[in-house]
């Protein structure tokens, strides 16, 4: 378990904030709002991204002797992997003071892998911590309204006694505050200048539901339409990967300029200014922080026309959606990046996600919190 603290100069509201799966998203994300906002003292718990299910459900029990837990705060902030009701109910003092619940993802939308037995258990963390919360805030407009259609859903399914309303009061104490994107990573180039053996960047996490299998049937088209292109495969990566992984490095192992996880943030960084162009073929993305990152450092996006892409990759960069029919969507994805190649594409930096842009809308529903 991770306790860090962070204190300004200056006296100032003091903010725990509990990362339940800090995964490395959510950690970046509760660094950079520290860095954006100095001038509040932060105290940080949080735990390990692994036991997802026991994670999930037994945060409040792995903090139950928590002595940070029993101090006066003036906020709580605390991820979407926080079962945010028990503690508040173990905690008297925490039931006092104003929660916010961030949002990274919600359970009503995330999908079940072949290897995981389906249970509510996710889902009815993410539905009393959004109830007992003084606000949620979600990364996007798609997470906050799939979450919302989930649960709605999910609560028609209960046999009875389901009070009335509870969707509406949902939505009214919801807000969307993206992860925002640092201003370091804005850099301006000239879009596609590799074009006529553009760059591709995949840099997802290596999981089933960011679609490697539809990586692997695109380049597969490309391929066979003679589309010449150099490929880096980046992203976290775990002990057990989906095979598609492999059959991408064996098949185009010519087309390779990088090939797996890079330790180096500055190589990274460097990575994302080298590349023409940033592919998604995700099935789930709530926000989709490893595009705006490339797409703020002078890549062109190419992804599909569903989840939060529709709220920041332009149109004509977005290809057609066959989520129940892979080829077809390979062969869309493969035409919308032909058509790229042929026009002058505009640079498309996603200029309403950088840090100094978003840093006034946390500070002052922080503020509006506090003083309630």
């Amino acid at each position: 378990m991770v306790v860090s603290m962070t204190k300004s100069e200056k006296p100032g509201p003091l903010v725990l904030l509990l990362s339940g799966y800090d995964a490395a998203s959510h950690r970046r994300w509760r660094e950079h709002l520290e860095a954006l906002l100095p001038e509040f003292h932060w105290h940080t718990l949080a735990l390990p991204p692994r036991f997802f299910r026991w994670r999930i459900r037994g945060n409040p029990l792995s903090w139950l002797k928590e002595p940070l837990l029993q101090e006066p705060w003036d906020l709580i902030v605390a991820t979407s992997m926080v079962d945010l009701a028990t503690l508040r109910g173990l905690h008297p003092r925490l039931a006092r003071t104003p929660c916010l619940l961030y949002m990274h993802e919600n359970q009503f939308a995330f999908p079940i892998s072949s290897g995981q037995n389906a249970s509510a258990d996710p889902q009815m963390v993410n539905l009393y911590s959004a109830l007992c919360a003084d606000c949620v805030v979600f990364n996007s407009g798609w997470n906050r309204d799939s979450f919302l259609a989930g649960a709605r859903a999910f609560l028609q399914r209960l046999p009875d006694e389901v009070p009335e309303g509870l969707i509406e009061t949902l939505r009214d104490r919801s807000r969307v505050i993206p992860v925002p994107i640092e201003d370091r990573l804005f850099f301006e180039r000239q879009p596609l200048w590799g074009r006529a053996c553009p760059h591709l960047l995949w840099n997802h996490r290596w999981e089933y539901d960011k679609g490697p299998d539809r990586l692997l049937n695109l380049l597969q088209v490309l391929e066979q339409r003679s589309v010449p292109f150099r490929l880096s495969v980046v992203g976290e990566r775990f002990r057990s990967y989906p095979p598609a992984f492999d059959r991408i490095r064996e098949q185009f192992s010519h087309r390779i300029e990088h090939w797996g996880f890079l330790d180096s943030r500055d190589d990274y960084d460097h990575l994302l200014r080298q590349a023409d162009l940033v592919v998604s073929t995700a099935l789930h993305d709530f926000q989709g922080l490893a595009m705006l990152e490339a797409m703020a450092s002078g890549c062109v996006p190419l992804a599909p026309d569903r989840l939060a892409y529709q709220e920041y990759v332009p149109e004509q960069c977005r290809y057609d959606s066959h989520e129940q029919d892979a080829r077809r969507e390979a062969e869309a994805a493969a035409d919308c990046l032909e058509a790229l190649l042929k026009t002058d594409v505009p640079a498309c930096p996603p200029e309403g996600w950088r840090a100094s842009r978003r840093a006034g809308d946390y500070q002052a529903l922080f503020d509006e919190l506090i003083e309630t």
